[in-house]
């Protein structure tokens, strides 16, 4: 598959991302977030100090590990719905974007080298609750809904798009396909529950299976975040597994459920996950992206480089 924009984690550069940055904000910056927008963090100038500190960090990382940076913007909560919720326009919307965009393209060019390229990734979350949703889109309204937020990736010049916890078939579906409209890269990243399946109850297998065939295989690469590698190690088999390419998992093993419930963070121990990505980078060929999600930060993504490095 040909793209405009060059990902090099499709070369099989290694590349990292940064960790759970909406836990982070909240349990160890003490930023309130609601709705867990962490977009609402930029508002306030201690919130911009803390994300540039934030940023930052990975980027160090990246560097010293000559690996590349895909940098996730902040707008996982940045569409109509839960702008909505929050009295945002579309035009309050919009600017969040391009902001996040420019602030990103500003990262790149004080750390990036010829070792570590940087991709901006402009990154959206279901339209719905992340972990078990009351209302589901068809993939056509999914197409229609999410489209608005490709439009100004694509407008604001982002590399590529990610669809980030995505709880069923038919909202990854219909990313997808709005995606593909534009020509963007598009990196399609399902949650699973402690047994290893969507919240659907889908298997990543079937999911995966649904969307390439419904897109003549068009997102770039799949990946699996906001679980516990022990959620999914054992269902890492058959050939499909070629297609997941990026794993952000969770610091904890702790159920969605019991995550939605926990009012302290339960951020378990960096040398054990890291360890834990060493394993599943034998059981994915393909693995070239490495992050982390809830309760993960930098000791965690660093934890990650060396244990990946060592296996």
């Amino acid at each position: 598959m040909k793209y405009r924009h060059a990902l090099p984690q499709l070369d099989g550069k290694q590349m990292i991302t940064d960790g759970g940055l909406e836990t982070t904000l909240v349990f160890h910056e003490g930023i309130d977030l609601p709705y867990f927008a962490a977009f609402k963090a930029l508002e306030s100038e201690n919130g911009l100090k803390v994300m540039d500190a934030y940023m930052t960090r990975f980027a160090e990382i990246a560097v010293a590990e000559k690996r590349g940076f895909v940098m996730d913007t902040p707008t996982w909560r940045a569409s109509a719905r839960w702008g909505s919720e929050m009295w945002m326009t579309q035009n309050d919307l919009r600017e969040i974007h391009r902001e996040a965009i420019a602030t990103l393209a500003k990262l790149r060019s004080a750390f990036e080298t010829p070792d570590s390229p940087f991709v901006i990734n402009g990154v959206i979350g279901p339209q719905d609750d992340g972990y078990s949703p009351t209302t589901k889109l068809s993939a056509e309204a999914a197409q229609r809904y999410h489209q608005v937020q490709v439009k100004w990736f694509n407008e604001f010049g982002a590399d590529m798009i990610s669809a980030i916890t995505m709880t069923y078939v038919e909202e990854a579906l219909g990313i997808a396909w709005a995606a593909k409209h534009l020509g963007m890269p598009v990196a399609i990243s399902f949650t699973v529950e402690t047994d290893g399946c969507l919240p659907s109850g889908q298997t990543l297998a079937e999911a995966i299976d649904v969307v390439d065939a419904a897109t003549d295989s068009y997102p770039a690469y799949y990946m699996i975040n906001c679980a516990h590698p022990d959620h999914f190690v054992n269902a890492l088999q058959g050939p499909w597994v070629n297609r997941i390419m990026g794993i952000r998992a969770n610091a904890s093993r702790m159920s969605h459920a019991e995550l939605d419930a926990a009012e302290t963070l339960d951020d378990g121990d960096p040398q054990e996950l890291g360890a834990l990505y060493g394993g599943l980078s034998a059981l994915l060929p393909n693995l070239t992206v490495i992050g982390g999600c809830c309760g993960t930060d930098h000791r965690y993504v660093s934890a990650m480089c060396a244990a990946t490095r060592a296996a």
